[in-house]
């Protein structure tokens, strides 16, 4: 009970700030999250709805990145580990109950037309371009769904992830192992 109202205050926040946004002027872009040892960016017209960490239901032989199936508010999604689809390796899931509560579920916008939803480590905020000093295309070799490359002033380097592309991707649609 206490989770769901901690999601419920979150998603207040994070909508009173996107309003803030829209009347001040500042243009947020971007979700933020961490996942596995990434940063990424979520274009907000991508992203839809933010869950809570529930534990999916295993699908045999799929691949390792491609955690089960959720229900999450009465619709059928399908949950992807980004970290570990991004890196190619499969990764673990948090072991801690602190690190649990961190963790939500970013379902993809449901204009996109794909019952998924990617499973990230922790939300970051929104991020506008004022945000980052130095931003690269991707390189010749970066995967399709890969955006720009953006550095923030700490230094830290943020890959933006055009959730559109990764949903149309031939790697991403086929899980079966």
């Amino acid at each position: 009970m206490a989770n769901r109202d901690a999601l419920r205050a979150f998603q207040s926040r994070l909508a009173s700030r996107l309003q803030a946004a829209r009347t001040t002027g500042v243009a947020a872009t971007w979700l933020a999250v961490e996942a596995g040892e990434g940063k990424y960016l979520f274009p907000l017209g991508h992203a839809g709805e933010i869950f809570p960490w529930t534990p999916p239901q295993p699908v045999p032989y799929t691949e390792p990145w491609f955690l089960g199936v959720a229900n999450l508010r009465g619709g059928l999604y399908g949950v992807v580990q980004l970290s570990a689809f991004a890196t190619g390796v499969p990764g673990a899931l948090a072991a801690t109950e602190a690190a649990r509560i961190q963790s939500r579920l970013v379902a993809f916008n449901e204009l996109l037309e794909v019952n998924c939803a990617l499973l990230v480590d922790r939300l970051a905020g929104l991020r506008g371009a004022e945000a980052f000093t130095a931003s690269e295309p991707p390189g010749a070799e970066a995967p399709a769904w890969h955006g720009h490359l953006f550095t923030d002033a700490a230094g830290e380097r943020w890959q933006e992830v055009n959730l559109q592309a990764l949903s149309q991707q031939p790697q991403f649609l086929s899980i079966g192992a």
